[in-house]
């Protein structure tokens, strides 16, 4: 286990030669302007490496001790002069060639953030604005993805009905210490390892729960947000997705009937509780 052990060529199951012998990963930071535009960093391919002079994403080889995101933020300070302050990974899709796999890492970047070349393997990185992508000379392998991943690169925010979840869940005596049932499950969904999502192998949400009454002072855990309700919690769930942005889709986590007609009725996407208890039980 060393840096670099991943250099090297590597044939897949479908007789492709890839660069990386453990695989290898991409990082994909994108930007939404004021309008809900999205801006993806993108790489331009230096003549000489392979598939030189197409466009795709800052990445590479991954070493044997690097997880996909430890492996695509150091390439992409390698090759782009890029570090992780800004980013918020969202999610990473995999690309499996079956005994070869490559791993996207979708971040979202707070702002337009500065990139250059910082190696030879690249020959100019720019922010492109999503629809101009397309148009351009893509890595064949960025192309094969491009049109899954695109559709993925959304932020997505769950917000959690934190009451309506500890009643669903129905532990011994949850009534009797609200606050601390609601700690609790606020601390067993901050250890998810992720969520599922249609499209992404592994999906990290920004995640809200929202506690009302005898549940506030809940404890915060991981990155899970608490918002205390200072009065009804469905107004303050309404209130949250009112406040979302247009290219934001918010999936509203509850079983009561009002607040999902109120929540959809802005655009919202809901669940029951059971999807999440599912989750934690797994």
């Amino acid at each position: 286990m060393a840096a670099k052990d991943g250099d090297g060529w590597a044939q897949c199951e479908r007789g492709h030669r890839h660069w990386g012998v453990h695989g290898a990963s991409g990082l994909l930071a994108v930007h939404h302007d004021v309008g809900g535009v999205p801006y993806v960093l993108m790489q331009k391919r230096s003549w000489w490496s392979h598939h030189g002079g197409t466009w795709g994403l800052p990445g590479g080889a991954r070493d044997s001790h690097e997880d996909a995101v430890a492996s695509a933020l150091r390439e992409a300070r390698e090759e782009a002069a890029l570090g992780g302050e800004g980013l918020r990974v969202r999610g990473i899709y995999l690309d499996d060639h079956g005994g070869w796999r490559f791993e996207t890492v979708i971040a979202e970047a707070a702002a337009l953030l500065d990139a250059a070349p910082a190696n030879s393997e690249s020959a100019d990185l720019r922010w492109l604005p999503l629809p101009e992508i397309s148009g351009k000379k893509l890595h064949p392998g960025f192309a094969e993805t491009w049109g899954d991943v695109q559709r993925a690169i959304g932020p997505e925010i769950l917000v959690l009905d934190v009451a309506n979840i500890v009643g669903a869940r129905a532990q011994h005596g949850w009534w009797r210490d609200r606050q601390g049932a609601a700690t609790k499950l606020i601390a067993d969904v901050a250890a998810l390892d992720s969520f599922p999502h249609p499209l992404l192998d592994r999906w990290f949400p920004r995640v809200v729960a929202v506690v009302e009454g005898a549940a506030r002072g809940a404890q915060p855990a991981g990155e899970v947000e608490v918002i205390e309700a200072q009065g009804s919690g469905d107004d303050a769930i309404v209130e949250l997705v009112r406040q979302a942005r247009p290219w934001e889709t918010v999936r509203v986590i509850t079983a009561d009937r009002g607040l999902k007609e109120r929540v959809m009725a802005l655009g919202a996407e809901t669940s029951g509780p059971g999807w999440l208890l599912a989750l934690l039980d797994r």
